[in-house]
Parts: structure tokens; C-alpha cells; sequence
């Protein structure tokens, strides 16, 4: 797990949020705060309101009450400061007849800031080695002129994450980036992930089912069930008592074999 120092600022602050989707609470009255270089998970029962969570966190879908700040900044004013947050959603959803191919994908991660705005350098070598470099550190830099709807899960999911890296990024949001992908796929991808947030020094904010990985990597935990039921350690969080508090007495804890 990453170490950290415990009164360092936030990176995100959420604060008494509750989302409605028409007249249905998703989310009631969520806080929580995310130190500098920590893994938290959100984990809970489907329909727990984890990925509502994530896009009224994001701004992708509007909130009822409560407010997200970002980089000490109200994130409908984020501004310049959003290209230093990934997010790899659950689904990327887009034409796979589309002719685009995965270095053109992770390209569009190259932005850089001028003197008034972003712009975008389409042909420099600069541009094109941080492509390269963060394709070669996900493993598949062979997949470089390969067609985007050509790829398997895991294999987009990886591309999706060299995306995130071919410009730093402080904060990196990943919905649910494991679904779609085989057992061995995804311990492998979260080992990826480890390694790349202690090396990048990223923030993260992960959702996820898989209660052993969460306990193996992850620094805190956010027990979800449309309010927050618990937040902690993993020790604490994944607790029995919090576990059948969050998803009731039929939940069943896998445990990977390795």
C-alpha cells in the first residue's frame, strides 16, 4: 500500500452529496476526502449507487445537494486543472467500425497548455515518444497501429490507462475498469495499476467487486449502499460486521487463489 502523510491537503473533497435520478435517491448524503498517493475503493451491492457516485463526482451527471472540489477547486470550475484527472469508465462505448487507431486513441491524451488555451501538437516527436513510452508501459505497444474496434476487453482497458498516461495526472477515477475482463486479466491489470500508481505518484479513486484485490493494494475503503455505510483501512472496512451491514447476509467474500 502507499504510504502517506496523514494531515496531507486533499485532492478531492466530497461533501454531503445526494444525487437524484427523477424522483429515486441514487446517492444520500455521501463526504469523504481523498489524501495525496492513496488507492481508495468504493465497493457495495449493484444498484448501491457507486458509479451515480462517480459521474456526479466527475460532473458528469448533475447532483442534487452538496458540493466535489478537486484541486481545492468546485468541480464545475475546474477549468485547465481537469487535464490532470483520468477517468477509465466502466464502458467505452463508441462506433467499432471507426477508423481510428490505438496510438491516435492515447494521442488524444497529448494536451498541452498555451499562453491563452490548450492545444493540441498532432505531429512532434514529443508527442509521439510519451505515446509510445506510455504504450510500452501497459504492455501493448504492439497493438500501436491496431484498429480500436479490433480490441479485446482488457486489451482497451489498457489502452484507456496509457491514455491517462501520456501527460501526467494527479488524480486518476476508474468505474468499475475491470468489468469485461477475465479473473487472471484482472489481477493482472490491478497489479499494472499498483505498480503504475507508485511510480506516477497518482491519486486513486477506484470502484470494484473484487473485495481480495481491495484488500491486497488499496489504502482506504468507502463502504457504499446508496449512503456511506463505513469508511477505513481495509482492515476495518471489509470487516464482517461492515460487509453484512453493506451488502445484507447474502454476501459471499471470494477469495482469489494465487
Amino acid at each position: 500500500m502507499t504510504s502517506h502523510i496523514s494531515n496531507s491537503h486533499p485532492i478531492l473533497k466530497v461533501e454531503n452529496l445526494t444525487v437524484h435520478q427523477h424522483s429515486y435517491c441514487a446517492v444520500r448524503d455521501v463526504s469523504f476526502k481523498l489524501l495525496p498517493g492513496t488507492n481508495t475503493a468504493i465497493v457495495g451491492p449493484n444498484g448501491a449507487g457507486k458509479s451515480t457516485l462517480v459521474q456526479a463526482i466527475l460532473n458528469l451527471i448533475p447532483h442534487s445537494f452538496g458540493k466535489v472540489e478537486i484541486f481545492d477547486r468546485p468541480i464545475e470550475r475546474l477549468g485547465y486543472l481537469r487535464h490532470q484527472l483520468g477517468y477509465v469508465p466502466q464502458n467505452f462505448i463508441f462506433d467499432r467500425s471507426f477508423p481510428l487507431s490505438v496510438s491516435e486513441l492515447v494521442g488524444l491524451g497529448w494536451v498541452k497548455k498555451g499562453r491563452s488555451s490548450f492545444w493540441w501538437n498532432t505531429g512532434k516527436p514529443e508527442k509521439k515518444a510519451a505515446i509510445a513510452q506510455a504504450l510500452r508501459r501497459v504492455g501493448v505497444y504492439h497493438l500501436r497501429n491496431q484498429a480500436i474496434g479490433t480490441l479485446s476487453g482488457g486489451e482497451m482497458k489498457r489502452v484507456l490507462l496509457a491514455y491517462c498516461l501520456v501527460l501526467p495526472r494527479k488524480l486518476l477515477i476508474l468505474d468499475e475498469a475491470f468489468a469485461g475482463v477475465d479473473v487472471q486479466g484482472a489481477a493482472d491489470f490491478y497489479n499494472l495499476l499498483h505498480e503504475l500508481q507508485q511510480e506516477e505518484g497518482w491519486t486513486v479513486l477506484q470502484i470494484s467487486h473484487d473485495i481480495d484485490m481491495v484488500s491486497r493494494h488499496c489504502d482506504r475503503v468507502i463502504c457504499l449502499n446508496q449512503t456511506l455505510v463505513c469508511t477505513g483501512t481495509p482492515e476495518v472496512a471489509l470487516s464482517p460486521q461492515n460487509l453484512l451491514a453493506t451488502y445484507g447476509p447474502s454476501f459471499s467474500r471470494y477469495q482469489h487463489q494465487h
